[in-house]
């Protein structure tokens, strides 16, 4: 927290601050910016688009501008964004920075609860699934400046409430984190594969994921074993509420609240049973390649397809022998014995600028 003579003192008009240097002025205080920005300078996009974006900050006093280095700052900048309490908390950084923030909104305690700032995000990782199914795409700069607009007018038209999963690893009681979108079994493999082996190539991300599709391809779909290629999946149990509950090997397994899935298609018309939204593809070619079709065709979970699985839940425990579950970004392991629990957290109220 800082000190009453950093909270008071005068400074460039500037509505930009690093972690560790005074963040709240005066001026700022008193103006009370409509939205803070919290951004990530080492997420994928921000790297090219970071120096337009300060720019435009310090030519918008209606923007309070944060920047952080690693997660662990982030609860300091909810600090001082608190401070400022904005109407709109954007941020600027891949899925791991929104998972970390959300985490930190959830747990944190710095907003009281119904004072909860709404959520947006500029697209400027690799993956970008919440920017994605928020609407959000394109130039940062310019969904910026949309930003700016909605929240100068009537935002309620363009609010949306979203669910969030809070993760546990074995004992309920522990502080949970919160996300969006989990990918396990051979998901999982899959994107650990392409963020430790593909993206090091410093490839272009569109020439990257292809690389990793024809990879996916050649080990699920044609039985292809090589060392250079992801791992078999391992055994894996899910388990619901209701005694509901499957286990196996999958090639895919994806928990989310998002509307839309990977591969850009609606969830589908499953009934209404929990706030979790649950896909788990069996690992044989057929049914792969039936849940690819049917997910590109708008059918997935419209219709029971042989060896995947649809579900939703409020309760789901994943266990497995050291298998690896990502959510948003980070990596969880779920062991025998000490399974991973999700669960729905508070939803939050996020920013959609288009459907």
């Amino acid at each position: 927290m800082p000190n009453s003579s950093q909270l008071l003192a005068l400074a460039a008009p500037s509505a930009t601050a690093v972690a560790g240097e005074p963040a709240i002025r005066r001026a700022e205080i008193m103006h009370r910016p409509r939205i803070s920005l919290l951004s990530n300078p080492r997420s994928t996009g921000n790297i090219a688009e970071l120096p337009r974006i300060r720019a435009y900050c310090a030519s918008h006093p209606d923007v309070f501008h944060y920047e952080v280095d690693q997660a662990d700052q982030i609860g300091e900048a909810m600090k001082m964004i608190a401070l400022v309490n904005p109407k709109l908390l954007v941020i600027n950084g891949g899925d791991g920075t929104v998972q970390a923030t959300l985490t930190e909104l959830h747990n944190g305690g710095h907003f009281d609860r119904d004072m909860l700032p709404a959520v947006a995000v500029l697209p400027s990782g690799k993956t970008n699934l919440i920017a994605m199914d928020l609407g959000i795409h394109g130039d940062p700069v310019a969904a910026l400046e949309k930003l700016i607009g909605i929240v100068q007018s009537d935002m309620n038209p363009h609010l949306v409430e979203r669910e969030l999963i809070a993760l546990r690893c074995g004992a309920r009681e522990s502080l949970p984190v919160i996300g969006m979108f989990l990918g396990g079994a051979g998901l999982a493999d899959i994107m650990l594969y392409c963020r430790n082996r593909i993206y090091p190539l410093g490839l272009p991300n569109s020439i990257s994921h292809v690389l990793t599709a024809f990879a996916v391809v050649a080990r699920s779909v044609l039985g292809i074993k090589a060392h250079f290629l992801p791992p078999d999946p391992q055994h894996l149990k899910i388990s619901m509420t209701s005694e509901r509950g499957f286990s196996g090997k999958y090639a895919l397994l994806a928990v989310t609240t998002l509307e839309k899935l990977l591969l850009s298609g609606e969830f589908g018309d499953s009934a209404e049973r929990g706030s979790l939204k649950v896909v788990a593809v069996e690992q044989r070619p057929g049914s792969l390649l039936g849940a690819f079709f049917a997910s590109i065709g708008g059918r997935l979970g419209r219709r029971k397809l042989a060896g995947v699985h649809i579900e939703q839940a409020d309760e789901i425990s994943i266990e497995g022998d050291s298998s690896q579950v990502i959510l948003d970004g980070e990596t969880f392991s779920a062991e025998i014995g000490r399974p991973i629990l999700l669960s729905p957290a508070a939803p939050l109220s996020f920013v959609r600028l288009a459907a």
